[in-house]
């Protein structure tokens, strides 16, 4: 802040906004076109985290904004920075999770000269990288030189918007600071309005349609819940990322109607609950959850992404003429669909509406609680000395796992094993099953476990021996960072989702085999400061979790278990197959 408080530096204007929303570190990669941006992010409230490279920090960004369930702030060069992160960004956009990257750039005038700049393509334009990005980001911004005639307040406005732009869509911005811009002063007259979370969450619950079209949808919506003999409400991923889960909740017990979630909605509401009934994934799921999803003649779906490994390969078998669905940007009854009628706006006149029905009507024609989805512990081996299968291995997490956990799990195997997992109260799962990246989980473990070491919450992250190879790196920066997630390889010598989809026996789905107890070592790790097991069987899991010192979770562990390279768990056997079959099919 300058002398004169009425101008700010564009620094410290962008800062100030980001400390206002929630933002409490920044992760990235320095170069030498954003160094002195980062001279002010030091300074600052704001944590630094420098990661190993920017794809990883772009899935440390991610995995921070889910667990605070807020804005991820990525720190990128010009060029070669930012295209190595795109590849993060694009998950983040395809998963809805709100992103902004901030790229250092060279200066105006350089930019107007088309100076032959190290990072450039070599041609003159400096315009490639952020049209790149458009195909990625919601929204971007490219500041210049603060307009003399609005007083500077246009960039002002402009770092507003894509602040707001990533919190109102859950989806990647991008915003560029030239180096002459750093320094530059700005009008910090808008300042005096925060920007905050919880403005522009009531600014969403504001409806954007009539309220003759609102009464018109929860006419409709009460009228198919008053006729059903066995409603249910299924939740998906975008609940979590809207920020629904309360309403939502709300819902659920104000009608006693039993819940569903899909796996991208795993954890959206407790798994606790006595209304939970399980997690629905088409023809992969559980038969009692199935049958039970599958007989409803009402289904009120929140916030849902239809993808195939979300559906099981699109095997839902929900009728739409029995379906409501509730969205951020609209609602769909049946056949009709309703712009801009959000979830956000309808559900505080839809619950009281529906609970007066529900009086009405009383609570005896429910769908029954399907028993635990979970596969039993009874299917464990009775040779405890023997190695482990994936069906025995994934129930056994239950009695380990306790409220408040963050539990980060890898494309494949750890994905589809965590489904029959039932979660201890106020756990939170982050996995990526849209976007599927192998490698994000053990970059975004960085990120969630920064978000939750500053609550207090243990952070696990279940990966496979070959997804842990593309970003091991981060590691080192949990080290550096004094975090301590319990990184939990699932050695099973290659990619396994890989082999159960083709090529069981193929040399291109071998990886090389790595010395897991020495790796923490390798990343530097203080004697003392880390630990490293080997699970070769049941007894040894079951001893470690009934090791005191394991369980604290206070300094960085890795746990390597030793499973069979032809097996999988029980989901990916049958997802597999139906990609398989899916992939070979012609149009």
């Amino acid at each position: 802040m300058s002398k004169d408080d009425s101008q700010i530096s564009i620094s410290d204007y962008l800062l100030t906004r980001l400390h206002q929303v929630g933002v409490t570190q920044i992760f990235g990669v320095p170069g030498d076109f954003n160094l002195v941006w980062l001279d002010y992010v030091t300074a600052s409230p704001l944590r630094w985290v420098g990661c190993a490279n920017e794809l990883n920090a772009a899935y440390a960004t991610d995995g921070y904004a889910r667990v605070k369930q807020g804005l991820g702030v990525l720190c990128t060069t010009f060029g070669v920075g930012e295209l190595s992160a795109v590849n993060g960004i694009a998950g983040a956009f395809s998963e809805r999770v709100p992103v902004l990257q901030i790229v250092g750039v060279p200066s105006t005038g350089l930019q107007t000269k088309k100076a032959l700049l190290h990072h450039t393509l070599g041609d003159g334009r400096f315009d490639a990288y952020i049209n790149c990005y458009k195909q990625f980001t919601i929204a971007q911004a490219n500041l210049t030189k603060p307009n003399i005639r609005t007083g500077g307040s246009d960039v002002g406005d402009e770092i507003d918007r894509v602040i707001r732009s990533a919190l109102i869509h859950c989806r990647p911005t991008y915003l560029t600071l030239p180096t002459d811009l750093v320094d530059t002063m700005i009008p910090s007259e808008s300042l005096k309005t925060p920007l905050t979370l919880e403005s522009i969450q009531k600014g969403l619950a504001e409806p954007k349609v009539s309220e003759k079209v609102q009464t018109s949808i929860i006419k409709q919506i009460t009228g198919m819940y008053e006729k059903a003999k066995k409603p249910i409400i299924l939740v998906d991923a975008c609940c979590i990322r809207y920020g629904v889960q309360k309403l939502t909740q709300e819902l659920i017990e104000k009608t006693g109607m039993t819940y569903f979630t899909s796996p991208m909605g795993k954890t959206a509401i407790d798994e606790q609950h006595p209304q939970f009934g399980g997690i629905y994934v088409g023809d992969i799921t559980i038969d009692s959850v199935k049958e039970a999803v599958e007989s409803s003649d009402f289904t009120l779906y929140v916030g849902s992404l239809k993808s195939d490994f979300n559906t099981g390969s699109f095997s839902w078998h929900i009728e739409p003429e029995n379906t409501v669905e509730l969205h951020s940007d609209m609602t769909v009854v049946q056949y009709a669909q309703y712009p801009d009628a959000s979830f956000q706006s309808l559900l505080p006149k839809l619950i009281p509406a529906m609970e007066r029905v529900t009086r009405e009507k009383g609570n005896s024609q429910q769908v029954a609680i399907p028993p635990n989805a979970g596969l039993s512990k009874s299917q464990a081996s009775k040779d405890t000395e023997a190695m482990m299968s994936q069906d025995e291995f994934w129930p056994l997490w239950e009695d380990f796992l306790k409220s408040g956990d963050v539990v980060v799990t890898e494309t494949g195997t750890a994905n589809f094993g965590i489904l029959d997992v039932r979660f201890p109260s106020k756990t939170t799962l982050v996995s990526q099953i849209l976007y599927g990246s192998i490698g994000w989980a053990t970059g975004t473990t960085l990120g969630a476990s920064a978000a939750a070491k500053e609550a207090g919450r243990r952070t696990i992250l279940f990966t496979g021996d070959g997804s842990i190879q593309l970003t091991v790196q981060e590691v080192s920066t949990m080290l550096r960072q004094g975090l301590t997630p319990i990184i939990v390889v699932l050695n099973n010598d290659g990619y396994v989702i890989e082999r159960k989809i083709h090529g069981e026996n193929a040399a291109y789905n071998d990886i090389a085999s790595w010395r897991w107890q020495e790796m923490l070592h390798f990343f530097g790790a203080k004697e003392g400061s880390t630990a490293s097991y080997a699970v070769n069987n049941r007894r040894e899991l079951e001893e470690l979790f009934a090791n005191v010192d394991f369980a604290k979770a206070d300094k960085l562990q890795l746990v390597e278990v030793m499973l069979d390279r032809q097996d999988a768990p029980r989901g990916l056997r049958a997802q597999a197959t139906m990609t398989e079959k899916a992939n070979a099919e012609v149009d």
